[in-house]
């Protein structure tokens, strides 16, 4: 005897689970791939996506005779969908995207979808705003476009019918924003939509401004500065269309565009694009795979292209185009170094970071009434306090890294987890008072002089702890275009992407900050950062100037930077990435074991590392204790897996998880094109 089986289908729920769940849909009901439905799961009530037809799965039933029957499982133990709601369903793009998302950084692909439901407010029942369809972008201002620009804008523009990927490149000041906000146009003058990623919420207040200008609306923004009422509401607009132009994070990516035309991937060599926490991604390099599912065209603009992008180039999978000078009158700034060796004895009284050339040129930039911008990679006052007496240094209780000093909160700050606490006035390590001192510098310390050498000047600090929200970024921001600052103190949130035309001035205080380490990718970020920092000045028709202090002159990036040539670094790191098979000439995959106790953790690794599969080409080093073994408290172990650029990782990784029986407490996570080495 056979029972029918009643409809089935497959909800995927924005949960950490790497599967569908089969629901029963009631008769009264009709529902369709992508539609929004509410579900129970468990105790819990929860919003899901339709992801298809469930196959029927049959089990033999006892009858109440002893005669054994089949019957299908959803007869007896499916759950009824509760109620289907009333948004445009997910489109068979997003979805192709979440799945590929999900098996390429084998991330469960409910936490991709939970990333695509952003806001889990825009489900709940309110009354909905009337729908308008979003005008059409109209120049409230002509803007004339150089030659250059006028050709890259052309290129583009017949781009925009299917997928392409291609790299703008131009110095900083070239106008590659003017380039890609024609194209946005172009693709709202079609009926698409567009969205902008920005590595930094810091550069949104400046872009929008630059954008409502140019056509008297503001785009859409998507970041997490908005509260869950503007996130509910954007959101819902790029549900249903309404949102022609979304600019924001990297989590705009993830936004359910209906219908998705143009992506454009904004100083796409920042390394804020990768996501280091729940599902581990690269926002540029799926920026190119949203854009071939929704077969639009997909900008990367950067002065300073990641390695990636460029070899992606040289093999033809993505196209170039160019713009090589500065827009209208502006240059290019002169870049002075200033080497730190040779000032012995010769520096600025009563300064120990700032130079006595770079004194002398703020002096005379501040006379002649321009703006200089002095950079340093470093919150707070100073790295670490040091006890002169022992020579303990102030650690993290809960990571195994040293507590920032920040003077100006009287606290020490772990970097990494945020564990805060006051500084001590009697060490504990040897029992000596009000020995500790602050050992290197920080913005802070740099303010501190630059307060002391110039009592008459306006100095503004310009971090991510002063810039927290949007609003504070714009409030700073509108002080340097008024002409109410005259020195600006910060750290890489100014290093790109804004345009201050009265800043003749840069000096880096540290050139040589980010040339140790064992990080990959440490050297060419190095480069990309100081280029960038360096193109602030002199954007204008005012002449710019660059000082770099440094102790390492000779140094390949200090030698590109003098003479605006990234050839002279670039060629010796595609020789030794490509001799050692690292990215982008091979594949690389972390795998990191975290837990309480250091002992279970180090025992999980060696049993992770009896397990390995063995498979040609592919190389597994490891297990070793992180560069950083405890953080937030987990005791930390690591892998790393290179493969040939040829062969990919996850078929490997996958079965090497699946061998591993690891006990619940210990955590068990894959970085697939890991950015971080710590």
């Amino acid at each position: 005897m056979s029972v029918p089986s009643l409809k089935k289908i497959a909800i995927l729920l924005p949960v950490p689970f790497d599967q569908t769940f089969t629901y029963q849909v009631p008769e009264a009901l009709t529902v369709g791939r992508g539609d929004y439905v509410q579900v129970s799961f468990g105790s819990r009530t929860l919003i899901g996506v339709v992801w298809g037809e469930a196959e029927d799965v049959a089990e033999e039933v006892p009858a109440p005779a002893g005669e054994v029957i089949t019957k299908t499982r959803a007869a007896y133990t499916l759950k009824p969908i509760l109620k289907k709601k009333d948004l445009p369903p997910l489109t068979d793009q997003t979805r192709q995207f979440i799945e590929w998302v999900s098996q390429y950084y084998l991330s469960p692909l409910g936490l991709v979808l939970k990333m695509v439901m952003a806001e889990p407010s825009v489900f709940k029942e309110r009354k909905r705003k009337t729908s308008k369809e979003a005008p059409a972008l109209q120049p409230r201002v002509p803007v004339v476009l150089s030659e250059a620009q006028q050709h890259c804008a052309s290129f583009l523009a017949e781009r925009l019918n299917g997928f392409h990927t291609v790299l703008l490149e131009g110095a900083t000041g070239s106008g590659k924003t003017e380039v890609y906000l024609e194209l946005i146009k172009e693709a709202s003058d079609r009926g698409k939509q567009a969205v902008v990623l920005l590595p930094e919420i810091a550069l949104s207040a400046q872009w929008v401004a630059r954008f409502e200008r140019r056509f008297g609306e503001k785009p859409l923004l998507w970041h997490s500065d908005l509260t869950s009422a503007q996130r509910r509401d954007n959101w819902e607009k790029v549900a249903r269309g309404d949102a022609r132009v979304v600019v924001g994070a990297r989590s705009a990516l993830f936004l359910p565009y209906q219908d998705l035309g143009l992506v454009v991937v904004d100083e796409e060599h920042d390394g804020g694009y990768k996501q280091e926490s729940g599902v581990f991604y690269q926002a540029r390099d799926m920026a190119v795979v949203r854009a071939s599912f929704a077969s639009c065209l997909v900008v990367l603009a950067s002065a300073t292209p990641s390695l990636e992008t460029l070899v992606n180039v040289e093999q033809g999978r993505y196209e170039r185009c160019h713009l090589g000078e500065r827009y209208a009158e502006a240059t290019f700034p002169e870049v002075v170094l200033v080497d730190r060796r040779e000032e012995k004895g010769g520096g600025v009284p009563g300064s120990q970071w700032i130079s006595k050339p770079l004194y002398q040129e703020m002096k005379e930039t501040l006379a002649a009434g321009n703006q200089v911008l002095l950079f340093l990679n470093r919150r707070g006052y100073a790295p670490l306090l040091l006890c002169q007496a022992c020579g303990m240094r102030t650690t993290c209780k809960q990571c195994d890294a040293w507590l920032v000093y920040h003077k100006s909160q009287n606290k020490l700050q772990c970097h990494h987890c945020g564990h805060g606490e006051k500084p001590r006035t009697v060490c504990p390590g040897c029992g000596a008072e009000k020995s500790f001192v602050p050992c290197g510098p920080g913005v802070e310390r740099v303010m501190e002089e630059v307060t002391a050498l110039f009592p008459d000047a306006r100095p503004l600090m310009m971090t991510s702890d002063t810039m927290t929200t949007m609003k504070q970024a714009e409030a700073m921001i509108s002080k340097i275009e008024n002409r109410e600052v005259d020195i600006i103190v910060g750290t890489q949130v100014m290093a790109k992407g804004h345009h201050f035309p009265h800043l003749t001035l840069v000096g880096v205080i540290d050139g040589d900050l980010g040339l140790g380490g064992s990080d990959l990718r440490l050297v060419e970020r190095t480069y990309q950062l100081l280029h960038q920092v360096a193109g602030r000045s002199g954007r204008a028709e005012k002449k710019g100037r660059v000082l770099i202090q440094s102790h390492r002159g000779d140094h390949p990036v200090m030698c590109a930077l003098l003479v605006q040539d990234p050839s002279l670094f670039l060629a010796l790191e595609k020789e030794s990435r490509e001799m050692y098979g690292f990215p982008p000439y091979g594949r690389l995959a972390a795998v990191i074991l975290s837990g309480r106790q250091a002992p279970e953790v180090e025992k999980a690794a060696r049993a992770l590392a009896a397990v390995i599969p063995r498979v040609k080409d592919i190389e597994v080093l490891g297990p070793v204790p992180a560069a950083m073994s405890r953080l937030k408290g987990q005791y930390r172990w690591r892998f790393l897996v290179k493969s040939p650029r040829t062969l990919k990782l996850q078929a490997f990784l996958k079965r090497w998880r699946a061998a591993a029986a690891l006990p619940a407490h210990i955590r068990f996570q894959i970085d697939v094109d890991p950015y971080s080495f710590f």
